[in-house]
């Protein structure tokens, strides 16, 4: 059986926390039988999530809504097949592999394209026959949405009777019921920037895994809040003295683009060689290896970077590798002469990963031998010091209590200002009220704890949504320390909470949020806009404070070139029309006016060469201490409310703002009292000459009542995505025509969902 490593598209798409959480697959063992999936959607702004189905002979071009389409355009499928190096390597290479008719299995499809380039070099594209005699190209993909799209893409092709598809997982083929004998070549490319995330070892061919010691102030911020914590002495302990794996990150490699470190990292090591794998025989399911890695600097080990670099023929004459772009190749592969050994360009499929060091970073000096303990599994690489410390004893009872946390909200947590912004903000909201009934609506540990500790006269109910009973038991571990009683602490669940309040005749006066939902940090901005408030109106007092007490909505015009040639839309790749993918995937430039791309959420900092053009502007004002307008309609009329007029004073000379109201709501009694002044329509001035790819939006939230403390979460913040707005072709602005633009906002209360109209066209 001959073996081909060709990366290809996950049999489960790259998602974001937004979108599939599970799925359950119904399907018949016949190809051509009407299947249905179940997909678990989550809804951010309840923290509910329901099952839909998706039906496989379900009509999309109907006009109505279809679900598929959010889903999809999450995915990082746009941005792989924008990867013209990465698209041309595996051409090279199947075009040297399949040389004459033989069956081809591709596993994990996509949308057909290796599958399709199989078929071509076997003459199957000019061939009046199909898939049989001349050769057998079969495609297996297990997701529903992407099998759907894919056989788009074949029938646009002329592919669609000379490519046997298959919805099902690859290890439940059988042979001879649905496929006719076994394979003469494997194609899948299974791949996510650890190398071995997504299933890799039963497919691939070959590949070399990279690293390099490095030492990064950045990278332990998000690992190092025992230090952070001690120097911000302000009393509060999230992880008390002798506690410091109670709040931490998991212990695995994280996906990031390295270039944006760049000026920050300081390298300890030469690029070394970790793990080879050779998929031409069947792999081991689990290797270890012992390195010793000599020191190139003075200096303290924060992170292990790693990549890989694939050879995709048997001669070795075609790679593919995604090293950071200030890494030289490696000398043992110093061979990579082709025009695809590099992937060059910026993408957000294939970043690199990061492996936090563990414990206080290890101290190296130049030349030292350092010894490294590498292990993989099926699915993941680990890394391990072997130092003369003794190994700490891992107390179970800790592991029952410890909180896993991303490691962007680690650095948050130990970050000084912001823990100064908070505790203000807090400390002004208790001079209000010395004894509040507190509600922590969302997973702020440190709000609870701060509230706690602040008042001692305090009652605490926190929500815990995500962390759940976990974050209760780190309530308990934590409360010596930080000087405040359990008894403080109200545990109600909350489908209970409305009638226990409401049976001991109390009500809520102090309502807290950072907001932080654990579980739901890759959605947009105002995706954090849960309606709590709203929904628990009836046990909140007249004068209840809130914090935040407003959300900012901002967004400014940028610079994003390499964001947008990752996000463009398809003609032709390598040959094969893909311009049927372009609205499922999210597709911006040269689609229908009609056709609204979608929002996506990124951490700006990362996304390659990035510039602000225009002046921040607040564009929606979310005041919370009113409810949230749960309706949505699509009736215009036009009017004029004082508060905007009042925001926007000085910025600009006239202001027109659209209301789009619901069937039956009273518009003149009705609207001044909604949590969501929406939307407006303003200019946004240019102040820098350049191209304009998009617009960033985030929101600032202002934690008192004063609008003293307004917590930033804009493109120079580092640990918060923001929400992208892609144009549909990219704008010369700062002079001329576009001088300034006219921007429209609307946001949707009852789905969360937000519209932008501009006029860059």
């Amino acid at each position: 059986m001959l073996s081909l490593l060709k990366p290809l598209f996950s049999t489960f798409p790259r998602r974001s926390a937004a979108a599939t959480v599970a799925v359950r697959s119904m399907s018949s063992s016949t190809l051509h039988t009407t299947q249905r999936m179940f997909q678990l959607k989550f809804d951010p702004l309840t923290g509910k999530s329901e099952w839909v189905v998706i039906e496989e002979e379900e009509e999309e071009d109907d006009g109505k809504p279809n679900t598929q389409k959010a889903l999809l355009a999450n995915t990082s499928y746009l941005d792989m097949l924008n990867d013209t190096h990465r698209n041309k390597a595996f051409r090279a290479a199947i075009e040297k592999t399949v040389t004459k008719p033989c069956h081809v299995l591709d596993i994990g499809a996509g949308t057909g394209l290796l599958s399709m380039m199989a078929a071509r070099a076997m003459g199957l594209a000019d061939s009046k026959a199909k898939s049989g005699s001349d050769g057998i190209v079969t495609a297996c993909e297990s997701y529903l949405p992407m099998v759907k799209l894919m056989r788009k893409v074949l029938r646009a092709n002329g592919m669609d009777g000379k490519i046997r598809v298959i919805n099902k997982r690859s290890d439940e083929l059988e042979v001879g019921i649905d496929i006719l004998s076994r394979a003469d070549v494997l194609v899948s490319e299974i791949l996510d920037s650890e190398l071995l995330g997504e299933g890799l070892i039963p497919t691939l061919q070959h590949a070399h895994d990279k690293l390099l010691l490095v030492e990064c102030t950045y990278f332990w911020d998000m690992h190092d809040l025992v230090n952070k914590e001690a120097k911000a002495s302000d009393n509060i302990h999230l992880v008390p003295s002798g506690m410091a794996d109670l709040l931490c990150i998991q212990q695995k490699q994280y996906a990031m683009h390295c270039d944006a470190f760049k000026e920050e990292i300081k390298l300890l090591s030469e690029p070394f060689k970790v793990f080879d794998f050779d998929f031409w025989r069947r792999p081991d399911s689990s290797r270890e290896t012992e390195l010793h890695i000599k020191a190139t600097n003075d200096g303290t080990v924060h992170a292990i970077i790693s990549w890989w670099v694939l050879q995709l023929d048997s001669e070795g004459t075609i790679f593919y590798s995604t090293s950071p772009k200030w890494i030289s190749c490696p000398s043992d592969v110093n061979e990579l002469k082709s025009p695809s050994s590099i992937s060059g360009n910026w993408c957000d499929h294939w970043k690199q990963s990061v492996w936090l060091s563990p414990s206080s970073g290890l101290s190296v000096s130049k030349d030292e031998d350092i010894p490294l303990h590498a292990v993989h599994t099926e699915t993941s690489i680990s890394y391990e010091f072997k130092t003369s410390q003794p190994k700490k004893e891992v107390d179970h009872r800790d592991l029952c209590t410890q909180i896993l946390l991303s490691p962007e909200r680690i650095a948050l947590y130990g970050d000084s200002g912001w823990r100064c912004l908070m505790l203000n903000a807090i400390k002004n909201t208790l001079r209000q009220n010395v004894s509040p009934l507190c509600l922590v609506a969302d997973d702020s540990i440190f709000m609870t704890v701060a509230v706690a500790s602040l008042s001692k006269s305090s009652r605490v109910i926190p929500l815990f949504p995500g962390l759940g009973k976990k974050g209760i038991q780190y309530l308990q571990t934590v409360a010596a320390a930080n000087s405040y009683r359990m008894d403080q602490i109200e545990i109600i669940k909350k489908r209970d909470l409305q009638l226990t309040l409401h049976d001991s005749k109390r009500k809520i006066n102090l309502f807290v949020a950072e907001p932080f939902y654990s579980g739901n940090e890759s959605v947009l901005p105002w995706q954090n806009l849960r309606k709590d408030r709203t929904l628990l109106q009836s046990i909140l007092s007249e004068d209840v404070q809130i914090m935040p007490g407003k959300g900012l909505l901002k967004a400014c015009a940028m610079y994003l070139p390499d964001l947008w040639r990752s996000r463009c839309s398809l003609k032709e790749v390598e040959g094969f029309d893909h311009s049927m993918v372009n609205t499922t995937l999210g597709a911006c430039g040269d689609l229908p006016n009609s056709e609204d791309d979608p929002f996506l959420p990124f951490f700006i900092w990362q996304c390659g060469e990035t510039k602000i053009l225009s002046e921040i502007t607040t564009i929606l004002e979310f005041d919370f201490s009113k409810p949230m307008s749960l309706c949505s309609g699509k009736a215009e009329v036009l009017c004029v409310i004082p508060a905007v007029i009042n925001l926007l004073k000085g910025k600009i000379g006239a202001v027109r703002v659209v209301l789009r109201s619901p069937k039956g709501i009273d518009l003149e009694g009705g609207l001044e009292k909604s949590m969501v002044t929406l939307p407006t329509c303003l200019q946004i001035k240019f102040r820098e000459s350049g191209m304009c790819h998009g617009f960033v939006l985030w929101i600032d939230w202002v934690m008192d009542v004063q609008g003293n403390a307004v917590l930033q979460t804009g493109p120079d913040r580092r640990h918060w995505k923001q929400g992208v707005k892609l144009l549909s072709k990219p704008a010369e602005v700062g002079g001329g025509d576009f001088s300034s633009t006219e921007i429209e906002a609307c946001f949707d209360p009852a789905i969360g969902d937000l519209a932008l109209r501009h006029d860059l066209s």
